[in-house]
């Protein structure tokens, strides 16, 4: 099995546990991206090592159960919670956790959006394309600038974006925007 393989079955697995215990998540993070770009162009999809699942806090110990019924094993690692799916699994391709209504960091300019801002695919209930571009304006990490061009570049933003933001998170789109490729 590939590593692409392997992240593809981590979610599935992540996500089928998490719907039969009937908590309510969104799939965020690398997996939402490449599910709104492939809706564009399945082309012009990227790999991704991790599997991001945005829920409530208080649902954490029903997650935590859920998630250890199918063998993952939870460990809080450099402030987050994440859950190893194997002996050779390591934190960097983990199942991380995000927490809806809450800020990643605390200098961030905007808290993570609820777990109902999103789409039911076939397989798993993954954050909708505004909320998602929200944590990817907010966070702004390199691979975050990186997804949000990808984005931009199959037609799934573009100027008209800007005004849905905060002034802060709209100027970041507006660069990115006027220099795609940058």
């Amino acid at each position: 099995m590939n590593a692409h393989d392997k992240v593809r079955a981590r979610l599935a697995l992540a996500t089928q546990a998490l719907a039969d215990s009937g908590v309510r998540y969104a799939v965020a993070g690398g997996n939402a991206v490449q599910h709104h770009v492939a809706r564009a162009d399945e082309t012009q999809i990227r790999g991704t090592r991790d599997v991001d699942i945005l829920i409530d806090r208080a649902d954490f110990e029903a997650v935590k159960r859920s998630l250890e019924s199918k063998g993952f094993r939870y460990r809080h690692v450099a402030g987050i919670d994440v859950f190893l799916d194997g002996a050779e699994s390591k934190v960097g391709d983990a199942v991380h956790i995000l927490y809806a209504g809450e800020k990643v960091r605390d200098h961030e300019l905007a808290a993570n959006p609820g777990v109902d801002e999103i789409e039911q695919t076939e397989d798993f209930r993954v954050l909708a394309l505004e909320p998602l571009v929200r944590i990817k304006l907010t966070a702004y990490r390199r691979k975050d600038q990186v997804h949000l061009q990808d984005m931009i570049r199959v037609g799934l933003i573009d100027p008209s974006w800007v005004s849905r933001f905060t002034p802060e998170l709209g100027h970041r789109l507006q660069i990115l925007i006027d220099d795609p490729d940058g």
